[in-house]
């Protein structure tokens, strides 16, 4: 087994909750800036892959160096144990960013990067010919940060934000990650009742879900670290064993998803249907002020629209005062609501608990907290 030090990537916000999922799974961390550092063998990268569900990739950081010119880039890429991690017909393309950095050229580091592991490679593996990269993928990505560069190679393929159940989506979909933080940070326990009352695709009551029956959410899908020479088939097989171990299907779950718009709502359900949840989720075409329930101390977690479009915002705004006239009556409910509306509180007609700045892709949200009682605790009888 060897030591790795991995980099679990993180949105502007989500550092903390990825950090807490990473010591979850037994692993010591630190946090940065969109960055949670771990270090971890074959077997922590497999289950990083699986079961982080707020971390958009999980890289192998290969290098870190202070690099000014080219020839320095070049010379302490090439001093890199390249060898360690690429077979010989690996295909290896290089991507890169530059910020705040004398090689502000990105097409410039990517070349140079390849052009020192091809050197580096050709000397190991004494090669006089180019490589025909016909084997698995190890895409290496140089990141130049005030002169410090960082090269890593990326374990996971697409970000784990594809679990693999989206057969169609709206034209805005949340992301997963996005949507199992909301979750997470709401503190909801699949033994309450659960509403998303902009459901959109479904993508909140599926992360609820899979939260809920502690369900690994990379378990339907592959990676690109599968087919690495690095890792034996075995470490992969035990992980998604372990998974399948700790999963609770028979968990019931109370989990209710409506939109105003019935397509959305068909899209929904078929989303629900390939995640394996058609039958713990329910899906309905409602507006949210016509949401009632005589259920208690359930949680309701919300991705409204923002208004963010011109002529959209008086209509927008109407919705969440209706919104917050429907609310009032449920009042051992929780509330959380995501909108980059400053003015939310005023509109919604009650200051929030709490209030967590996040980013929905590139839009600045807040995520507005409202918290209710806690459920009295059932007395077990000895």
């Amino acid at each position: 087994m060897g030591k790795y030090q991995l980099i679990a990537t993180a949105a502007m916000g989500l550092e903390a909750l990825v950090a807490k999922e990473v010591r979850a799974l037994g692993y010591e961390c630190e946090v940065e800036n969109a960055k949670v550092t771990f270090e971890g063998d074959e077997t922590a990268i497999a289950r990083a892959n699986l079961w982080l569900r707020t971390a958009d990739r999980i890289k192998i950081k290969v290098g870190e160096f202070k690099a000014r010119t080219f020839d320095e880039l070049f010379e302490k890429t090439k001093a890199l144990p390249w060898e360690k991690f690429l077979p010989e017909d690996a295909e290896f393309p290089v991507i890169g960013k530059s910020v705040k950095s004398t090689l502000f050229s990105v097409s410039d580091c990517q070349a140079i990067v390849k052009k020192a592991v091809v050197d580096r490679l050709k000397q190991h593996y004494k090669r006089t010919t180019w490589f025909e990269e016909s084997g698995s993928f190890y895409r290496i990505e140089i990141a130049i940060l005030k002169d410090i560069a960082t090269i890593t190679i990326d374990t996971s393929g697409s970000g784990l934000h594809k679990r693999g159940y989206r057969v169609d989506q709206g034209e805005a979909p949340l992301k997963e990650t996005l949507a199992a933080a909301l979750v997470m940070l709401s503190n909801w326990h699949p033994d309450r009742p659960f509403i998303d009352p902009f459901c959109g695709s479904g993508t909140i009551p599926i992360e609820a879900a899979l939260i809920g029956q502690n369900i690994a959410p990379g378990f339907n899908r592959e990676f690109a670290s599968e087919g690495w020479s690095l890792i034996p088939e075995k470490i992969w097989e035990e992980a998604r064993i372990e998974a399948e171990d700790l999963a609770n299907y028979d968990q019931p779950l109370d989990i209710l998803g409506t939109d105003i718009d019935h397509r959305m709502v068909n899209i929904a359900t078929d989303n629900a249907f390939e995640a394996g949840f058609g039958d713990y989720i329910q899906f309905k075409q409602m507006q949210v002020r016509d949401i009632t329930t005589r259920k208690e101390y359930g949680v309701i977690v919300g991705n409204p629209p923002y208004g963010e479009r011109l002529g959209e915002k008086p209509a927008v705004e109407h919705m969440y005062r209706e919104m917050g006239q429907a609310f009032a009556k449920l009042d051992t409910w929780s509330i959380y609501m995501l909108t980059s509306n400053e003015n939310f509180e005023q509109i919604y007609g009650k200051p929030a608990t709490k209030k967590r700045k996040l980013f929905n892709g590139f839009i600045r949200t807040d995520f507005y907290q409202y918290w209710g009682p806690k459920p009295p605790r059932i007395e077990k009888n000895e």
